[in-house]
């Protein structure tokens, strides 16, 4: 356990949860609350069916997706950014070649 981690306790789906952590409180919030949102607005919402394992999965394949197209999009970003970056280098190269 790293020095700044600390015990949290939650409850989800009706079980209780225990991990070590080093997010902040704030952090620790938002990552719970995504996680309830994405499990109440799940397929068992709708039909109330799935075990609790499956919608677990759910939120995990939903939490992926997200995260796979974020690292796309920043990839994309990071790469037009290099692009902006070289072209404007070039430009001033330019300009100071000029005068």
């Amino acid at each position: 356990m790293a020095e700044n981690e600390r015990m949290v306790t939650f409850e989800l789906l009706g079980q209780e949860y225990k991990f070590y952590t080093a997010a902040s409180d704030e952090e620790l919030q938002s990552i719970l609350s995504l996680v309830r949102q994405l499990l109440e607005t799940g397929p068992s919402q709708k039909t109330g069916t799935l075990p609790v394992g499956r919608v677990a999965i759910m939120a995990c394949l939903n939490i992926a997706s997200r995260y796979v197209k974020l690292e796309q999009e920043h990839a994309e970003y990071k790469r037009d950014s290099e692009e902006r970056i070289l072209r404007l280098n070039e430009d001033i190269r330019a300009k100071l070649l000029v005068e």
